[in-house]
């Protein structure tokens, strides 16, 4: 009898103990890759944005779900490593923020789902097939949208109304930099605005740009198109402007917010918040490869009138009133 009753007490404590294992198993903590090209200081108001939407579906970071943050601080030659070691840790999932970013993970894994939070061009930077079936390990979000370089050029002759000709800085080794530009160049036809293209390859060549914008100035602006280069430098860049007297329209907020004169963009901390989506999805069982990739549906238009003094210019009521922010 009693082998019997110490046999039956075996086996309950070895079921209790495999019990606990499965269940241990079950509630495994996803674990996500979050790699980004920028210091996180500058995209600090991004991150936040996701760190959000991740709460907003119940997540929270290292109780049920577990970030690894990785940063290239700037250093373009820093993503490959970070994507491979973000692959060797196994992640379930690989946020990314930016084309130079996504383009390092793509390089690195074709197993791990990888989340765009905002690419302006992903079926020609070759990371999906088309937007609504990705079909490969990639999906996420999109910041093309054809009109914007036209709201943006309509707004930059509405407060500039003698603008004949335009400064464009961007980076042409930024993937969709050539769309943008072939955009740009529409908008600029249907307005009669001539462009002058101020190509910023590295942080050097930001003040060269700015030299050049305004040694050809008649009745001119600059117009800022990509930031792959920009974004980091900022604070350089407004400060350049305001002290050339140069009206620049921005395409993001942010820039406005660091001195800029205006912006007209994406909202794209709307963009990351709704990558959190993406991660949820893909961590409840759906594929990367079925998941269609979004493109914007909010952007934001914010004036700043200080700006504006510094540099002698008056922005016009009625564009004041279209404003969703004004900086006094």
């Amino acid at each position: 009898m009693k082998k019997i009753i110490v046999g039956l007490t075996l086996s309950a404590m070895l079921l209790a103990l495999s019990n606990s294992a499965s269940a241990q198993q079950t509630a495994k903590v996803p674990r996500i890759g979050y790699l980004s090209g920028s210091p996180p200081f500058s995209i600090a108001e991004r991150i936040e944005a996701f760190r959000q939407g991740l709460r907003d579906l119940g997540y929270v970071e290292g109780k049920n779900i577990v970030i690894e943050w990785r940063s290239a601080e700037g250093k373009r030659d820093r993503l490959p490593a970070l994507a491979t070691e973000l692959e060797h840790l196994k992640v379930d999932v690989i946020v990314t923020g930016g084309p130079l970013v996504t383009r390092a993970a793509k390089e690195a894994t074709v197993t791990i789902p990888i989340v765009m939070t905002q690419d302006p061009d992903p079926v020609g930077s070759g990371f999906v097939a088309t937007l609504a079936r990705p079909g490969g390990n990639i999906t996420g979000l999109s910041t093309h949208s054809p009109e914007i370089t036209g709201k943006q050029l309509e707004l930059l002759k509405e407060i500039v109304p003698k603008l004949s000709r335009a400064a464009v800085l961007g980076t042409s080794t930024r993937p969709g930099t050539a769309q943008q530009l072939k955009e740009t160049e529409l908008a600029a036809s249907a307005f009669g605005v001539k462009l002058q293209y101020l190509d910023v390859l590295s942080p050097k060549d930001i003040e060269t740009a700015f030299q050049a914008a305004v040694r050809g100035r008649t009745d001119g602006a600059l117009w800022i198109v990509t930031g792959s280069i920009g974004n980091p430098h900022r604070k350089k860049i407004v400060d350049l402007a305001v002290s050339s007297r140069l009206p620049v329209i921005y395409f993001n907020r942010e820039f406005v917010e660091a001195g800029g004169l205006i912006s007209y963009g994406v909202n794209v901390f709307d963009l990351d918040r709704r990558a959190a989506t993406y991660v949820d999805k893909i961590l409840k069982g759906a594929k990367p490869a079925e998941l269609p990739v979004e493109q914007p549906v909010k952007f934001v238009f914010v004036v700043n009138l200080k700006s504006a003094k510094q540099i002698g210019l008056t922005i016009p009521p009625n564009v004041l009133v279209r404003a969703d922010r004004v900086i006094q």
